[in-house]
This record gives C-alpha cells, sequence and structure tokens, in this order.
C-alpha cells in the first residue's frame, strides 16, 4: 500500500469509528461565544470576558480602530472596543481572531504547513471580505454579516487541521509532500463539515467547509459559500475551476462583471481586511 493510501486509509477508518482527534477552538474563543449566548450579557460584562486574554484585547482594539469598522475617531481601551464592535459581531470576530491559535505546530515541517496554509486563508478571507463589501455597496442588500463571512471564510480549510495531527504521527508521509496534498484535496471537506458540528456553529458554517469546492452543490439563496469561492478563485486556489466559479458568481449577482475583482475599490478592501490578521 502506497504512504498515500495508508494515511487516508487511517483518517477514513478514524472518521467512521468517530476516533479523529479533531481540534478544539482557543478557550478564550469558547469564553466569549458562551457570554455572547448569554441574553443577560452587557457591553461591559463582555469586555472583562475579553480583557482576560491580552492579546486577543490588543486585537480588538485594533479591529475596532481599523479601515473594517470604517471609523476615524480611535479608541484605546478594550471597552471602548467592545461599544465600537458591538456584541452581535463580538462573537464571530473573537473567534476568527482566535483562529490563528490552531494554526501551530513543535514539528518543523508540520508548522510550515500550516504557516503556508494560514497565510493562504488569510488571502481568500480578504478576498472574500472584499467582494462581500462591493456586493453590499451595488445591492444594498444587508441580508449576512461581514463578521459571519470573515468566519466562514476563515474556517473553510479547518479539515486541514486532523490531516497534519495524523500526518505528524506518520512521518513517512513527508518523503513526499504530494503524499499529503492528495489526502488533503480528498478529506479535508468531510473532516472539516465534522469539526464544525462538534463546535456546534450552524449550517452556513458546515456547509461552507463541505462544499466551498464541490460546486455541485448552489445554495438556493446568495451564500457566504459564493463569497468564499470567489476569493479563493481570486487567490489562485481554485484555478481549475475559476471559470466555472466566476460564471456562476456572476449569474447569482456575486459579482457584476470580472472587472470588479481587478478595480481599485477591491484592492483597497482587501487591504484593509488583510491588516485586521496582521
Amino acid at each position: 500500500m502506497s504512504t498515500q493510501n495508508a494515511l487516508s486509509t487511517i483518517l477514513v477508518e478514524k472518521i467512521n469509528n468517530d476516533t479523529l482527534v479533531l481540534p478544539t477552538l482557543p478557550a478564550i474563543a469558547l469564553k466569549v461565544r458562551k457570554a455572547a449566548d448569554d441574553p443577560e450579557i452587557n457591553l461591559n460584562a463582555m469586555g472583562e470576558v475579553i480583557a482576560q486574554d491580552p492579546s486577543l484585547s490588543a486585537r480588538m482594539i485594533k479591529i475596532a480602530n481599523s479601515a473594517y469598522m470604517g471609523r476615524a475617531v480611535k479608541v484605546s481601551s478594550i471597552g471602548q472596543a467592545v461599544t465600537r464592535i458591538g456584541l452581535r459581531q463580538i462573537k464571530n470576530i473573537s473567534t476568527a481572531l482566535a483562529m490563528e491559535q490552531l494554526f501551530v505546530s513543535k514539528n518543523d515541517v508540520v508548522a510550515a504547513y500550516l504557516e503556508k496554509e494560514w497565510a493562504k486563508t488569510i488571502e481568500i478571507v480578504a478576498n472574500a471580505m472584499a467582494t462581500m463589501q462591493l456586493y453590499v455597496q451595488r445591492t444594498k442588500k444587508r441580508e449576512m454579516s461581514v463578521d459571519s463571512m470573515t468566519l466562514a471564510a476563515l474556517i473553510h480549510k479547518i479539515g486541514v487541521l486532523p490531516i497534519l495531527t495524523e500526518a505528524e504521527r506518520h512521518q513517512e508521509v513527508f518523503a513526499n509532500s504530494t503524499f499529503l496534498e492528495v489526502a488533503i484535496d480528498k478529506l479535508s471537506s468531510p473532516i472539516g463539515a465534522k469539526i464544525m458540528e462538534e463546535w456546534g456553529f450552524g449550517d452556513s458554517f458546515v456547509n461552507v467547509a463541505k462544499y466551498w469546492k464541490d460546486l455541485r452543490y448552489i445554495p438556493e439563496a446568495v451564500s457566504y459559500i459564493d463569497f468564499v469561492r470567489v476569493g479563493a478563485v481570486v487567490a489562485g486556489a481554485m484555478d481549475n475551476q475559476k471559470d466555472a466559479v466566476l460564471n456562476l458568481a456572476m449569474q447569482r449577482g456575486i459579482i457584476d462583471d470580472v472587472a470588479e475583482l481587478q478595480s481599485d475599490d477591491f484592492a483597497e478592501f482587501a487591504s484593509a481586511a488583510k491588516a485586521i490578521f496582521a
């Protein structure tokens, strides 16, 4: 049995036996999500929860002062940042900012691969956010939120993490990186959907993880997955389906014309979005 098939067999067996070790959300993200789901929570109490993590606090202040929020007056405290961002957005934004903690490893090879995956993911996130901002600007439709869009784009390849964990235990797969790429291409989507279900995320997030590169899946209404696909194409992550994705995006009104994705406005929105994670 080839190394590639051996890894795939191990993964499939663990998925079927429900023994695959899935990543867990960082503790601070869990605390914030739990607090946000409390109907009695207020902005001050939420600020106290976030303040428990200095890194998240600093990044929340940064995002509150970013072009993403579109405000000129700067804030300097977590309380001011939470007030500006708002409880509705805090839940997804804090989760998104904490996600980077999952893309780490003590194994040099795995760490390098994760660093590359995170950088590509951020590029896709920025492109997806920019696409959505242009869409809202053009259509005036606000049924979807940019914070949910951000998180949906961040988790679209979350299924890569358990695969790399298993690969780390069977380091012979690194004799040829192609083995790892094939396993990821084949299994990351169903594993990603399983992670989203395990984390208790809604169907929209599950479907992004499961179907983002499967163009046979087309939601009836415009969905976050539409923007993730366009973001991936612009980042060069779906070159073999580029024309199909862009044609579908135009048919569904996600973009008016491909030229939008090469405009100064798109570049400006994408740059501002990427700066959030710098």
